[in-house]
């Protein structure tokens, strides 16, 4: 009698990158939403890997900052500011520096970001968006205006695709890479891929919720500030965040789909692909 074959194991899920980001004709549009601790550090990182897949003959990217808040004393030090830019906007003062130092025709805005900006005219999509938001509302806001976006914008260059979202609090954090709707993927005998990554805003609703009543209150001093968010922190974030989404550009698969930092304890949890 034939012997039965040993039950294969289970093929280990992964996410491919959806192929127009690899090889694009032009640069991938990309909306950073925030501009302070975090959003100040990752626009430098962004900065850098549009200027490191010019060199490997890749377009790069094409970075719109959202941010309405303007630059205070107590965000010296934690965020990217210094005292001659106290007044101006947080996202005009980045993108200038930005534009300077590389040579970069990116954009600010102003504004929030939210359904009214964009009210029935989504000009401003960008295939990936990038939340350093630091209240529950706003995750929230940004998930309607995606999906939104992803059903008027079907068959748009621009349309959304990727959602990456940092949140943190004093020493502890996470960066979570979601899909807005499906991504097809191709057929594999050797990885099971999976087309739709969760929103943050589904997957961790009841864990938002719970925190909203978190302290947001602005901080009145760098001492205060420091207080409430680790100097280190933000930047932590934005580099290890930066490096999954080079990941993204680099290799075209994901393993992980983002992770848990607690910085205290020098220890990273990655969130596996499932």
């Amino acid at each position: 009698m034939k012997k039965k074959s040993p039950k294969q194991a289970a093929l280990t899920a992964v996410h491919i990158i959806e192929k127009e980001l690899l090889q694009p004709y032009n640069p991938v549009s990309i909306n950073l939403i925030g501009a302070g601790g975090t959003g100040s550090q990752m626009l430098t990182a962004l900065a850098r890997m549009s200027q490191a897949l010019n060199g490997l003959n890749h377009p790069g990217f094409v970075v719109t900052v959202f941010d309405d808040d303007t630059v205070q004393s107590p965000n010296r030090a934690r965020q990217l500011f210094t005292t001659t830019e106290l007044g101006q906007y947080k996202s005009v003062a980045l993108i200038n520096r930005v534009n300077r130092f590389f040579g970069l025709n990116w954009k600010a805005e102003t504004d929030k970001y939210n359904k009214a900006f964009f009210a029935n005219d989504f000009q401003g999509s960008a295939t990936i968006t990038i939340s350093c938001v630091d209240t529950v509302e706003a995750r929230f806001e940004i998930a309607k205006v995606l999906q939104a976006m992803s059903k008027s914008l079907n068959n748009h260059r621009n349309r959304p695709l990727y959602w990456m979202d940092f949140g943190n609090s004093k020493d502890t954090g996470q960066v979570l890479l979601c899909t807005v709707g499906a991504i097809k993927q191709p057929t594999s005998k050797r990885y099971n891929p999976i087309e739709k990554l969760p929103l943050v805003t589904e997957e961790f609703k009841e864990l938002l919720i719970q925190s909203e009543s978190a302290d947001n209150t602005p901080s009145c001093s760098i001492a205060d500030a420091l207080a409430k968010q680790d100097l280190f922190i933000n930047s932590s974030l934005a580099n290890l965040g930066g490096s999954l989404l080079w990941q993204m550009f680099r290799e075209g698969i994901l393993f992980d789909r983002g992770f848990f930092l607690n910085l205290k304890e020098f220890r990273t949890t990655p969130l596996k692909v499932a």
